[in-house]
């Protein structure tokens, strides 16, 4: 009898801690019509103006050497001295490869030899036209042979102009037994060690020598990018360059400009079909040796000036599901999506070409709270903040005692626990 009034004492206090439990969350759930429902979600904003700006459109690019000679064996034989060192600079005529020239040297002296027996051979024949030329006067001698005589001198005149092209030929392979630098500039490795064996046959590659005081960059163009162009031109969205202001800018591998502007050589006028673009090619001074051949970059090429680009900051830009591009803007104190076309980035900003009217409020951000048709509160957006920082709440009213960092228990000095001491 004594267990059953033991039971309900300690029963009471739970059944009183939970009610009150359960009333104090009641209360803290707004209504539909309260204050947290149309709680507007702070949003950081930009106004849009037009601005003049000069659209540049951003190309890759590959770096080639004006000048780009291949040090080729062009006489066979035996590499005997290496006459540079590698990776060093050398001028026009300086010696690179000696070839083992012994062979050569004695085909000159052989050559040489000919051409002198040639010569002692068209003296005698001449000598001899000139005495028939006398008989035949006298009429010493017949006619056949005096014609003999002169056809002799002048096929003895033949083979010394004969023997002196062999001597030439000679002296030139003699001669290309010492391999020169045909351009100045930087030889880079030797591709064969001495004691190896080179053959004109197959013509060696050596070593190369580039020239890099100027380079050329290498570009290539879509034909749809051109047409776009061509049309904003065409309906005066841009206004056209001087023919003077062909300029070019490259950017480095690390985003920075490189100090040296270019200009535009040239713009193709046949279109790659594998690739449907046309090539371009830019020069571009390097005292420097910054830019080496082979080295990847983008160019930036001015395209021409818009009086009335509307420009919104990177960040601002949304994907959407499809691919396209969307911008957030504030319509009716509302987030309202709209799907936009997208120029070229100036100065860390896109140029939109569609969607976007001026005077248009854009959310630059703040995206993570807010969906299509929600109430925010604009505040100008700070250049220097955070791509996905979003402004704080300017107040507290309408949250309930959790959101402002106070426990249900807090909320006054009746809450569940004195209850529970109760």
């Amino acid at each position: 009898m004594r267990f059953i009034p033991l039971v309900r004492r300690h029963i009471a206090p739970v059944v009183l801690m939970s009610s009150v439990l359960f009333l104090v969350a009641c209360s803290d759930q707004p209504e539909g019509g309260g204050p947290g429902a149309d709680m507007k979600v702070p949003v950081s904003v930009i106004e849009v103006q037009p601005k003049r700006v000069e659209i540049s459109a951003d190309l890759p690019g590959r770096v080639d050497a004006i000048k780009d000679a291949q040090i080729r064996a062009r006489v066979t034989g035996i590499v005997e001295t290496i006459n540079f060192e590698q990776g060093s600079d050398v001028a026009a005529g300086d010696v690179l490869f000696t070839i083992d020239p012994a062979s050569y040297a004695a085909a000159q002296q052989s050559a040489a030899a000919e051409l002198k027996r040639a010569q002692a051979d068209a003296q005698s024949a001449r000598l001899l036209a000139q005495r028939y030329s006398r008989l035949i006067k006298a009429k010493a001698i017949s006619q056949q042979d005096y014609d003999n005589a002169q056809a002799a001198a002048a096929q003895a005149d033949a083979q010394v102009e004969a023997a002196k092209a062999r001597l030439r030929s000679a002296d030139i392979d003699l001669g290309y037994t010492e391999v020169t630098s045909p351009i100045d500039g930087r030889v880079g490795e030797a591709f064969v060690t001495e004691g190896a064996l080179v053959s004109a046959t197959e013509a060696s590659l050596m070593a190369t020598v580039q020239n890099i005081d100027e380079v050329y960059v290498d570009l290539n163009r879509s034909t749809a990018e051109l047409s776009a162009l061509r049309k904003a031109l065409a309906q005066g969205q841009l206004q056209q360059l001087g023919p003077d202001e062909a300029r070019a800018y490259v950017l480095l591998e690390d985003g920075t400009e490189y100090s040296e502007p270019g200009r535009l050589l040239f713009s193709g006028i046949a279109v790659d079909p594998t690739t449907g673009t046309v090539r371009l090619r830019a020069i571009f001074p390097n005292p420097d040796n910054i830019l080496l051949p082979g080295m990847y970059v983008r160019v930036r090429l001015p395209q021409g000036i818009d009086e009335k680009a509307l420009m919104v900051p990177q960040q601002a830009l949304q994907r959407s599901a499809d691919g396209g591009s969307n911008l957030v803007l504030v319509k009716d104190g509302k987030a309202a999506p709209v799907p936009v076309g997208v120029g070229s980035v100036v100065n860390g900003q896109y140029v939109i070409t569609e969607g976007l009217n001026p005077g248009d409020t854009v959310i630059v951000a703040g995206f993570q709270k807010i969906r299509p048709g929600a109430p925010v509160q604009p505040i100008p957006w700070k250049a220097g903040a955070a791509a996905d920082q979003a402004p704080a709440a300017p107040d507290t009213q309408g949250q309930s005692p959790q959101a402002q960092g106070q426990s249900p228990g807090d909320a006054s000095k009746g809450g569940p626990d004195a209850s529970a001491q109760q």
